[in-house]
């Protein structure tokens, strides 16, 4: 349920959609609920995902996690449900269903035969009003959420880094805090927490339900309207979350494991999101990222620091900026044998200082291009990922036409824009981390 995703995700997420399947058609409810129907024709399967405009972000402070936590807590029991029971019923009906928690979202999500849509949308109207924690054990749950922090986070180096990272990057905004949360703030988490995040959040008018498949949108409209229609807006309030200020000064962290088997170093910067209606700047990072490190074959930084002068096992870069506040962009290396992680970054930055005083090879763009457009088309050649491709730009605030529209954002971003974004990582906004064995 805590997930993150690679840049090959990142890079085809937000695409305009393969021309087999139907444009998007967009409603809203009387309440301000918000329903997206892609109607796809190729398979009796219907996927259906709800959209919390609420994640980890918005964790009141002390209590993070809490928005993970009742992600959790959504599968126990409602006012028509025994606890478990949502589980049971989508399993006796042939699907898949699952949720997973984002800084800026909550997703949950089903996928079965088309002629079983009703039942799931049902009972998730049933369980955005009419969650019954008092009804249900909850702190077992709450043990499950502390286990798979353990086994999914502190169990792997990789991620604790990861974490510290974002921790060091955000001097004030609760980016930098961990999705699943902090330990000792999880363990103080109960049901009467969960009920009050709940009671704030969960409603139809801070939510999106987005159907894909073997569907007519008219008859999803229909469902839509009997079965969440009769729920009251909330009148949720709009997101209050700390700023985060000017950065002045560049921060850098160490981080020694003895379970680290190959040492790296990896940089992270604040960087900008992609707007509604302007996405040109974060189309510019998109392209820069892919040029630098999207691929063993094109990338600049592999080429360069792995192949050509063998400094290197792997080098990359990557651009997060489907985000609400603020986007990240990260590069990073993980040097050859005998080459010290000092060795490693100051080539890293030699690079790509090089990069920004040469400019952009036309071939290798006119490749990425190609490449992201062919991302674009296979990956989202699938019900699911593009209901969940509308769902993550609706639910940060993005639109449809900002949907349709990158893509060709992607494709007309200029080599001069790539260059000043690069011009545009600004170390002072930025931490770079070494990680190392315990003798490293």
């Amino acid at each position: 349920m805590f997930a993150l995703r690679p840049l090959a995700f990142a890079l085809a997420l937000l695409v305009a959609a393969p021309a087999s399947a139907a444009d998007p058609q967009q409603f809203t409810l009387a309440n301000g609920m918000e329903v997206v129907v892609i109607e796809d024709r190729r398979a009796p399967v219907a996927v259906s995902m709800i959209w919390y405009r609420v994640g980890a972000a918005d964790d009141p402070a002390g209590q993070s996690g809490i928005a993970h936590y009742l992600e959790h807590l959504m599968f126990k029991a409602t006012e028509t449900l025994e606890s478990g029971e949502f589980d049971r019923v989508v399993e006796e009906n042939g699907g898949q269903h699952n949720a997973f928690t984002s800084w800026d979202y909550t997703a949950y999500h089903q996928r079965v035969a088309a002629d079983r849509l009703e039942t799931m949308l049902q009972m998730e109207a049933d369980r955005m009003v009419n969650l019954r924690l008092d009804r249900s054990d909850w702190l077992p749950e709450r043990d499950v959420i502390l286990r798979e922090r353990g086994q999914t986070l502190e169990s792997n180096p990789d991620r604790v880094f990861g974490e510290q990272m974002r921790a060091a990057l955000f001097q004030n905004h609760p980016y930098g805090r961990p999705i699943i949360g902090w330990r000792h703030e999880m363990e103080t988490l109960t049901d009467e927490i969960a009920k009050a995040f709940y009671r704030v959040h969960y409603a139809p008018d801070n939510a999106i339900l987005v159907v894909a498949g073997d569907v007519a949108a008219a008859d999803v409209l229909a469902m839509a309207e009997r079965h969440f229609g009769p729920i009251p807006a909330a009148g949720t309030p709009p997101r209050a979350r700390p700023t985060e200020p000017p950065h002045f000064a560049e921060r850098r962290i160490v981080m020694r494991d003895a379970r680290v088997g190959q040492p790296y170093v990896n940089r992270l910067y604040l960087a900008p999101v992609r707007r509604p209606g302007d996405q040109r700047e974060a189309a510019a990072f998109q392209m820069l990222a892919a040029l630098l490190g999207a691929s063993s074959q094109t990338s600049v930084l592999e080429r360069r620091l792995t192949y050509d002068e063998g400094i290197s096992i792997s080098a990359w870069a990557g651009y997060s900026g489907l985000a609400v506040d603020h986007g990240t962009f990260s590069l990073g290396i993980m040097p050859a044998e005998g080459v010290s992680l000092q060795e490693a970054e100051d080539a890293l930055d030699r690079v790509l200082a090089e990069f920004i005083e040469t400019g952009v090879d036309p071939e290798q763009l006119a490749r990425v291009r190609m490449q992201i457009r062919a991302e674009a088309i296979y990956e989202l050649d699938d019900a699911g990922d593009r209901a969940q491709g509308i769902g993550a730009a609706l639910a940060v605030g993005l639109t449809l036409d900002d949907y349709n529209a990158w893509l060709d954002e992607l494709a007309a971003v200029t080599e001069a824009e790539i260059i000043a974004a690069a011009r545009q990582l600004d170390r002072s906004a930025s931490v770079t981390g070494w990680l190392m064995g315990i003798d490293g």
